[in-house]
């Protein structure tokens, strides 16, 4: 465990800043809860604005005084930015210098040039979970959607047997595998060890990705049956390259931070001696901040040269990736607040209390309390870090598999059934060209079907590891 995850437990464990009783609190959080999803759907409001005031409406109602809850949310908003915020921007970097020097697309078309008639569904799904390591998901969005339409219009695809499971490479990949916003926040809440998270993530994600991909797209193809837009084609980033990086080169880059946090998670668990010279120098090179720096820095002459990109380029290509996660990060940030504040008025505590008088299983319990948040707010995101600050205390007494398998939970039920309130919806009914019943149909059936089978998966991992 972290030394910032030690410290976070250590807040999280001092007494409450009111002393409300369970009614009251559960008052205050459906208060609070429904003051960010009325901010968000109704009055449009930004989700860093409504995290910010639905916490001090939720610490106002338990009875705290509200320099307490002021204190309180920006502790956890510095502690969450300060754990995860230089993850998600060197995440930002390495996705824009993958898609920039033409990578991205170089590993799309070594892959597509080897598959072909039935095999294609299963190679979107590959080339969307390839790609969808490192990309936020609506970048990933963006980069492959010119691609679904070529292939689906060119090898005269049904759009759906094609666009389903590269959809669902990129979103299982968004809500259950580190190095996305959503795990690592609730990694750092819950304060689960990333490599272990990564490994059971992957884990859960490959059949998840598969029944969501590749078998329901059989049946999205049936119920919505429609040609890709000619106007939604855009012009591909490589177009406008003279060159561009190798497809070894590019996978190497890619997988590095997994392979280096992977690694040090394996050295964890066999050598287990904090002293051992073999485990330190993986605890260091495995360690989330080294392993994307890493990444970065061998993407620079991966990536960057062999596209032909000069060193007056480079600093201009980070500027511009950062440009767009300022957003991420104060919603990030926020959440981490409102986590903070759900602690420290006692509502971890009372949600553990209602969990063992209940006899509800922790991991059942997230994935429920996940689903509800994604359906009122429409974002995976805020479902996350908000779940997490609510069950953070369930996992103080658990082994390092299902603390691990709480924070999956939690993702899980974060990507229960989009609708019209999750700006995702929008994206792919657009891109698709499709109409709103018909996004529900597909989309929004496919989201649900991953966050089932997830749930479910995890569920099961819980009973034998």
């Amino acid at each position: 465990m972290t030394r910032l995850s030690v410290e976070m437990l250590a807040a999280d464990t001092v007494e409450p800043i009111t002393s409300a009783g369970h009614a009251q609190l559960g008052i205050a959080v459906l208060t609070g809860i429904a003051v960010i999803v009325l901010l968000i759907t109704k009055f449009k409001l930004h989700a860093f604005l409504s995290l910010t005031l639905g916490s001090l409406v939720l610490g106002a109602i338990a009875g705290a005084p509200l320099d307490k809850v002021i204190a309180s949310f920006t502790t956890g908003l510095g502690t969450t930015v300060a754990g995860v915020g230089v993850l998600i921007a060197l995440g930002a970097i390495l996705g824009k210098m993958l898609a920039d020097s033409g990578g991205a697309d170089q590993i799309v078309d070594t892959i597509l040039a080897r598959a072909s008639g039935r095999s294609m569904p299963w190679a979107m799904v590959l080339i969307a979970s390839v790609i969808g390591l490192p990309l936020f998901f609506e970048v990933g969005v963006v980069l492959l959607i010119p691609v679904v339409l070529m292939v689906a219009k060119r090898g005269n695809y049904s759009l759906m047997r094609i666009g389903i499971p590269a959809l669902a490479g990129l979103s299982v990949m968004h809500g259950l595998v580190p190095p996305h916003p959503g795990p690592l926040v609730a990694i750092d809440a819950i304060g689960a060890n990333l490599g272990v998270t990564l490994a059971l993530g992957v884990l859960v994600a490959i059949p998840t990705v598969i029944i969501a991909g590749p078998v329901f797209s059989r049946y999205a193809a049936r119920w919505v049956d429609v040609p890709a837009p000619d106007r939604m084609i855009p012009q591909r980033v490589s177009e406008d390259l003279e060159k561009r990086p190798g497809f070894g080169a590019t996978l190497t880059t890619i997988l590095l931070p997994v392979v280096l946090m992977l690694s040090k998670a394996l050295v964890d668990i066999v050598v287990d001696d904090p002293e051992n010279t073999v485990q330190r120098v993986f605890d260091v090179s495995g360690s989330p901040l080294i392993a994307l720096l890493a990444s970065v820095l061998v993407g620079i002459f991966t990536l960057l040269r062999p596209a032909g990109f000069s060193k007056e380029r480079i600093s201009p290509l980070v500027e511009k990736s950062l440009a767009p996660i300022a957003g991420i990060l104060l919603i990030v940030g926020a959440g981490g607040g409102f986590k903070q504040t759900l602690i420290d008025t006692g509502v971890g505590q009372m949600v553990l209390d209602i969990s063992e008088d209940w006899s509800i299983p922790a991991l059942l319990l997230a994935w429920l309390i996940a689903v509800a948040i994604r359906l009122a707010t429409g974002s995976a995101t805020v479902a996350t870090v908000s779940a997490a600050g609510l069950v953070a205390p369930l996992a103080a007494d658990m082994s390092t598999t299902h603390a691990a398998l709480l924070v999956l939970a939690i993702g899980a039920g974060s990507l229960f059934f989009s609708h019209v309130n999750d700006a995702g919806f929008w994206l792919v009914k657009e891109y698709f060209g499709l109409s709103v019943g018909q996004t529900v149909k597909t989309w929004s059936v496919m989201e649900t079907i991953i966050s089932v089978v997830a749930g479910g998966l995890v569920l099961l991992l819980s009973l034998v590891i």
